[in-house]
C-alpha cells in the first residue's frame, strides 16, 4: 500500500508543453500494476500540443478552472467537476485560456506507450 499527498511529491514540466506541470503520484515506482495517477496543472496562457498515443485511452477529472481540450475534431470547455475520456489513437491538446490556473487528474493503463506529437 502507498499513501502520498500532492505536496510530497515536485512538479515536473511537461516535456513540449508550455507552462504545464505533472505530478506523478502513484506510479509503477510505487508498485502499482495495473494503473497510474497523475495530476496535472496548467498556467494561464499554458498549453499542451495537439498529440496522441496509440496504444492506450486515459482518463482525466477536472479539478479546478476551466480551459479547451481538442479530442479528434470536437473542442470542448471543461470545468471543474467534468470528466474526459480520451480514447486510443485520437488526436488531443489542451488551452488554457483563462486567467486561473487550471488542475486535473489523469489515470492510464500502468504499461508502456507512445505519445506522438500531431500538425493541426
Amino acid at each position: 500500500m502507498v499513501v502520498k499527498n500532492v505536496g510530497e511529491v515536485k512538479p515536473l514540466p511537461v516535456d513540449g508543453a508550455i507552462d504545464v506541470f505533472i505530478i506523478p503520484l502513484i506510479t509503477r515506482f510505487d508498485g502499482a500494476q495495473d494503473m497510474e495517477l497523475r495530476k496535472f496543472t496548467i498556467k494561464p496562457g499554458g498549453r499542451i500540443p495537439a498529440h496522441l498515443h496509440p496504444e492506450i485511452e486515459h482518463v482525466q477529472y477536472v479539478l479546478r478552472g476551466s480551459y479547451l481540450v481538442g479530442i479528434g475534431d470536437k473542442v470542448y470547455r471543461v470545468k471543474e467537476g467534468d470528466a474526459i475520456l480520451i480514447p486510443r489513437n485520437s488526436v488531443h491538446w489542451y488551452e488554457n485560456d483563462g486567467e486561473e490556473e487550471a488542475a486535473f487528474i489523469c489515470v492510464i493503463p500502468r504499461r508502456e506507450y507512445t505519445t506522438k506529437t500531431v500538425e493541426l
